[in-house]
């Protein structure tokens, strides 16, 4: 409420100010407002004021004897040169006045205004030249208006000097509060900063006028946020104002600024705005082990790279300032432990680095160093950022399971061996101090077909005979597990290689047939033969070749062993025959050199085949190939889809002549406009029946239509009879007209079927009847005549009750017709 006091008394004083100016203002002009001088004072006045035209304009005109002639147009008295804005007076504000040299007072003149606002903010007096503001003016919306001014015979309107500008502006006063555009601020600054440190700039607006008075003069000032921050009064940038701010105490503070105007000084408007400040950090604090002793153990059966413990240094920096390094520095567990850093939780995860034996060790010490990785060097003397710490790991026994010697095994077995031949022998011991037994055995997974068997000692043997080329390695797990403790187990790879023993005989390398030409030459080459064996092949093995015994003498075909684990195969006679024979089969004996040696008889088929001159084969069977009496598959599809095509074909067309129905009438091209349009609106009369085939409906004295059918065809055309006993054009019964059409139709085969239509089209043009249609009769008193209704038979007789006059009957009618 005081504020509100202080405001409305800061406004009265301004408006006697104003006032006073205003009265000194018209002052000045009343003394310059003498005819001719006078005015001419009052127009230098006026050009020391910035902002206003001058309103006095020369005419320079060249006379018959060429001298120039001057004469001053106008001139312009003002009561007040501007308009306070806001001002809420019960009357128009005045404005100013407009006086012409020329006026004489006698009311001959007429006062013109136009421009912005004029008729509307500004409005004139066109007697007397004065000019009142007619509503609240906002300097803020527009802080001036540029209006036009012209003096006009009143009686003629002829002009009687040219228009002239002058600007009307709009005094500010103090009713804009200043405002935070871009609030509430956020702001930063580093923790442990120097007093007076920058934190950032507020700026505050004020929509006022910044070149009049102090009404835009802003003064800044801090209300929330002593003693940590102050703000400049001009600038208003925010400082520090206490040293040593701690972060990691109070990381936000929250600021008020206010902007105060007239200077800050008493009844000027204020604004506030918010600011909220984050400390950010820096590295001001060395990290710490919260203990200096850190106790661990680990099992001797955990395996390298298990976990044993972590520890963690506090640093109550963030980000990169609270990064701790870790490593170790000393101890006796250097060799068997290893140090890394979780880079999710930034702990020293404490990994085992190799295996552990309670047995032989059972404690361990190690040293681990914390250091900060990012150091400012302004608080370097604030201590050595580092800290150390001791860890004690104690090695806890465990039940291990049994040990193999090996980390695997590999033994030879021959194939084809009885069972129960020895393989080879595991062995695996208990390395606790119990030292308990062990015992063996082979996980069936791993010998499904239980070649082999185990004894207590670990003696592998065999339990089947083994087949080299069936399965050249055996693959199978050995566990030992410990009588009594925990039943631990553990498992090793027994590799088991079958050794090769020559029981498989050699063979044909291939078994194709042989072709040979009816007119081969004796001598030559048919074939060459090669063998293999199942078995592994040693150093120095070789096969030979030779005829069965029963074929040894053979007339026709020789064999020759080439040596080289091959043999050739020659022919000895000519004159061969597909018709006498054709095909021979030669029986052939192959011996290995194995210990023992094998040997098998391989039979191979020669054909005899008919060839051209250059031995190229033709035909290899005992008849010439005859094609096939009936046609070939590839030409059965193609006819077959040929009738396919055909036949959809066949169906789109039906298709296509299903879905295009022809209208039942022959219609000509011109006359195409007949055709029946369906639409929902009364019909209008002539007009409306344009587009319907009216032909049949025609009056009498009318040209007669034919329209043909196209479903029937008649033996004979019917020309449309010119109708017996019609009534002449003159008097026509409607009734009798509409009944004999209705029988010719009937009677008449070619005339289309559409009695409504019939009906409802009567009407021609040029119809003496006229329109049938009620929308002209809507009035009460209507100008028509409906006294004609009477003689058009008794179906149109409750048209003629409603429509026509009283007073005439159906025999004055017909008087009147026959007349």
């Amino acid at each position: 409420m005081a504020a509100l006091i202080a405001k409305r008394q800061g406004f009265a004083l301004l408006r006697a100010l104003l006032v006073l100016l205003g009265i000194s203002a018209l002052c000045g002009v009343a003394l310059g407002t003498r005819k001719g001088h006078a005015s001419l004072d009052y127009r230098s006045q006026r050009h020391r004021h910035s902002g206003h035209l001058s309103l006095h304009r020369h005419r320079q005109r060249t006379g018959k004897e060429g001298q120039v002639l001057h004469r001053s147009k106008r001139g312009w008295v003002w009561n007040q040169f501007f308009v306070i804005e806001e001002y809420t007076g019960p009357d128009p504000v005045l404005v100013g006045r407009l006086h012409s040299d020329v006026d004489k007072g006698d009311g001959t003149i007429k006062y013109i205004l136009s421009g912005e606002g004029a008729g509307t903010i500004f409005v004139i007096d066109d007697k007397t030249g004065n000019i009142h503001a007619t509503k609240t003016l906002d300097r803020e919306e527009q802080a001036q208006y540029t209006l036009t001014a012209q003096a006009v015979a009143r009686d003629t309107n002829e002009p009687l000097e040219p228009p002239s500008e002058f600007i009307v502006k709009v005094q500010d006063i103090n009713d804009n509060p200043p405002e935070f555009l871009h609030g509430p601020y956020h702001a930063r600054v580093p923790e442990m900063s120097n007093v007076g440190t920058s934190v950032m700039q507020v700026t505050a607006t004020d929509a006022d006028d910044p070149t009049y008075g102090n009404s835009a003069r802003l003064v800044y000032s801090i209300l929330k946020g002593q003693p940590y921050f102050s703000v400049e009064p001009q600038t208003g940038i925010i400082r520090t104002a206490l040293p040593n701010m701690d972060r990691e105490a109070r990381q936000e503070y929250d600021v008020v600024i206010q902007a105060k105007d007239m200077g800050g000084h008493m009844g000027g408007l204020s604004g506030t705005t918010e600011v909220k400040i984050t400390l950010t950090d820096v590295n001001d604090n060395p990290p710490k082990f919260p203990q200096s002793v850190y106790s661990m153990s680990v099992s001797e059966d955990k395996v390298p790279g298990e976990e044993v413990g972590r520890l963690k240094a506090k640093d109550p920096d963030l980000g990169d300032n609270g990064l701790v390094n870790y490593r170790l520095i000393d101890g006796d567990g250097m060799g068997m432990f290893e140090l890394s850093t979780n880079s999710e939780t930034r702990e020293a995860v404490i990994k085992l680095k190799k295996q552990v034996d309670f047995e032989t060790k059972r404690a361990y010490t190690l040293k681990v160093e914390g250091s900060n990785l990012h150091i400012d060097s302004r608080f370097l003397a604030w201590g050595p950022y580092k800290d150390e710490a001791t860890i004690k790991i104690s090695v806890e026994d465990a039940d291990e399971p049994p040990v193999f010697i090996a980390p695997s095994y590999t033994f030879e077995v021959e194939e084809n061996a009885p069972p129960g031949t020895l393989v080879g022998r595991v062995h695996a011991k208990d390395t606790d101090v119990a030292n308990n037994p062990v015992r063996y055995m082979i996980p069936r997974y791993t010998d499904v077909d239980q070649f082999f068997s185990i004894s207590e000692d670990g003696m592998i043997s065999t339990a089947k005979p083994l087949d080299r080329e069936n399965q050249l390695w055996h693959n199978i797990s050995v566990s030992a597990i410990e009588i009594g403790g925990h039943h631990q187990d553990t498992k090793v790879r027994v590799n088991i290689r079958v050794k090769d023993m020559n029981d498989n005989p050699p063979e044909f390398a291939t078994n194709n047939e042989v072709l040979m030409c009816e007119t081969v030459a004796p001598g030559k080459i048919i074939e060459t033969v090669s063998a293999v064996d199942k078995d592994e092949m040693v150093h120095r093995q070789h096969f030979t070749f030779r005829l069965a015994p029963e074929v040894a003498h053979d007339q026709n075909f020789s064999l020759k062993d080439n040596r080289d684990s091959t043999a050739s195969i020659y022919v000895i006679r000519k004159g061969f025959s597909r018709l006498t024979q054709d095909v021979y089969y030669l029986p052939i004996e192959i011996n290995d050199n194995g210990s023992p040696s094998m040997s098998s008889t391989n039979t191979l088929t020669i054909r005899v085949c008919s060839c051209d001159s250059r031995d190229t084969i033709l035909s290899c069977n005992v008849e010439p190939y005859v094609l096939p009496a009936g046609l070939s598959t590839g030409a059965l599809i193609a006819i077959l889809a040929c009738i396919v095509i055909l036949l959809a074909i066949v169906v789109l067309f039906v298709a296509l002549r299903r879905q295009k129905k022809e209208p039942l009438i022959v219609f000509e091209e011109e006359d195409i406009r007949e055709n029946i349009i369906t639409y929902d609106d009364e019909g209008g009369g002539e007009e409306d029946t344009e587009a319907f085939d009216i032909a049949t409906l025609q009056n009498p004295d009318g040209a007669n239509g034919f329209l043909p059918r196209k479903d029937i065809k008649p033996e004979l055309q019917y020309p449309i009879r010119p109708g017996i006993g019609r009534p002449a054009p003159n008097s026509v019964d409607v009734d009798d007209f509409i009944k004999t059409r209705i029988a010719e139709a009937d009677s008449d085969p070619t005339a289309p079927p559409y009695d409504s239509i019939q009906i409802y089209g009567y009407e021609g043009r040029g119809s003496l009847a006229g329109s049938l249609s009620s929308l002209e009769s809507v009035t009460t008193e209507s100008d028509l005549d409906y006294d004609y209704l009477q003689s058009w038979g008794p179906r149109f007789r409750k048209l003629a009750d409603l429509y026509g006059t009283k007073d005439c009957s159906v025999h004055d009618s017909d008087d009147s017709e026959d007349s």
